[in-house]
């Protein structure tokens, strides 16, 4: 089975005073937009928030398609890649072997790029792998990536006990694969890498919905 595991748990700082992850882009909540975008490539969806954001969250979501489960962060803050480990855990908990893991901020998420780093993680050049990271441009996009969900959330867990919180930290011990620009670009379109981080980027995003 493949989840989406959105990721939600941050600050947003730069952002404002309000939570990005539920604030209406054209009249969505952001969060919303990424989980629908989710819904086709996956069977149930994973959300990774602090506790204080679940309800808000809940409300977002209701009526989603898919059967949805949060996974709260036990120790806020600690960062996108415990989130994702977090997330990871909980989708492999709920049957899941793979979980397309997905920042709370990228509303215009591609499903045909969630499918790609799918089939390259499960395997379509002839072999499984534990994860499918894309390589838009010079870095690796984790928080757009296929993984398979209890080697990542154990790689995950394994990088906070020795205290080593870089986000690429865990596929160190992973069997991975590299989504390359050539086949992104041949699949779907890079806007779905963008992440809407300040007030300026969500009123250009609103624009062009």
């Amino acid at each position: 089975m493949r989840a989406g595991a959105i990721i939600a748990g941050g600050r947003s700082t730069r952002f404002g005073d309000r939570d990005k992850a539920v604030a209406e882009l054209a009249g969505t909540p952001m969060v919303r937009r990424v989980a629908d975008s989710l819904a086709t490539a996956t069977e149930r969806l994973v959300v990774n928030c602090r506790p204080d954001q679940r309800e808000a969250i809940e409300r977002a979501l209701d009526g989603y398609g898919n059967p949805v489960r949060f996974a709260e962060d036990p120790e806020p803050d600690r960062g996108p890649m415990a989130g994702i480990g977090i997330a990871c855990r909980a989708a492999a908990d709920a049957g899941a072997n793979y979980a397309f893991v997905a920042a709370c901020d990228m509303p215009f998420l591609d499903p045909a790029l969630v499918d790609l780093c799918f089939d390259r993680a499960t395997g379509d050049d002839g072999e499984p792998h534990d994860a499918a990271v894309p390589r838009p441009d010079e870095w690796y996009a984790t928080t757009h990536a296929a993984y398979r969900a209890s080697a990542m959330a154990d790689a995950c867990d394994r990088a906070l006990a020795r205290g080593d919180r870089k986000i690429l930290a865990p596929l160190e011990e992973l069997d991975w694969v590299v989504v390359q620009r050539e086949e992104l670009a041949a699949a779907g379109s890079f806007d779905s890498f963008e992440s809407i981080d300040t007030r300026e980027a969500f009123d250009a995003a609103a624009a062009r919905f």
